[in-house]
């Protein structure tokens, strides 16, 4: 724990005040701009327990939900597939703040500019759908990653949470290859990451979320989920906890891990049972 941290939490605890978890920790989260999905809940639970807080999104709907949120946070418009953009978003932060403990990296599946990932089988998939969706899906956050890195490394501590998919990690889906394959590449992205910044100060984790009740969730998906071991989808800030946990200082000790966040609805071969 760094000095400044340790100094506000001291104080706090002197006053008898229970102490924020994330007090005094700056934060990037990106895919942020949509009112009711997992980047928000995330945004929103940092910012309740201390964090400062950058909401990047590809559209400047990410300035309502600054307006909603309030207090200490700060939204940045830019297209994560460009060149340039990530660094954009850790410069917000160290110019505000003057430093970055925490990336959540949550930007994909959809966007408002770009649409929804391509749903043709491989033998029909083109070439610019593939590339599109891995752009949006994977290189978005090695991007991030890479922007944000050296300046954790500087300063002795990080966490980096990627938001992947059950998709890609336990399972797949007919005429979903760009996704499936960029989640399963993001996990090997994070585990390669995690081994070169372990000696930093830096952790590096995945949190695979199953069927989520958010405002891009399909009709069959929550119709699954009902049918599923819990009778229902999660919700935002259920994956949001996990985020959090893994993007705690207390984490310090896990690293390169995948906790999957579906309600048990990977784990029967059939489901109900017989």
């Amino acid at each position: 724990m760094d000095v400044e941290s340790m100094t506000t939490k001291a104080a706090a605890r002197v006053k008898g005040a229970p102490v924020p978890r994330f007090q005094g920790r700056i934060a990037i989260v990106t895919g942020a701009g949509a009112p009711d999905g997992i980047g928000i809940a995330i945004a929103r639970a940092l910012m309740d327990e201390g964090a400062g807080v950058v909401l990047g999104a590809t559209s400047d709907r990410v300035l309502d939900r600054v307006s909603e949120l309030g207090g200490d946070a700060l939204a940045v418009t830019a297209d994560l597939t460009v060149d340039g953009a990530a660094e954009q978003l850790v410069r917000a932060a160290v110019d505000r703040w003057g430093r970055v403990d925490i990336l959540v990296n949550n930007a994909g599946m959809t966007s408002v500019s770009t649409g929804w990932d391509s749903d043709d089988d491989v033998a029909s998939l083109s070439r610019s759908a593939w590339d599109a969706a891995i752009a949006r899906n994977l290189t978005t956050a090695f991007l991030m990653c890479r922007a944000v890195v050296p300046t954790m490394q500087k300063a002795g501590y990080g966490r980096i949470v990627s938001i992947a998919s059950t998709t890609g990690t336990i399972n797949a889906m007919p005429g979903q290859a760009t996704y499936t394959a960029a989640k399963a590449g993001l996990v090997g992205l994070s585990r390669a990451l995690a081994l070169e910044v372990v000696g930093d100060g830096v952790t590096v984790n995945v949190v695979a979320p199953g069927y989520i009740a958010t405002g891009s969730q399909l009709g069959f998906e929550a119709t699954a989920a009902t049918n599923g071991p819990a009778g229902r989808s999660g919700t935002p800030d259920e994956a949001a906890a996990c985020a959090l946990f893994l993007a705690h200082e207390s984490a310090s000790f896990v690293t390169g891990a995948v906790l999957v966040v579906d309600g048990g609805h990977g784990l029967p071969e059939t489901w109900p049972p017989s």
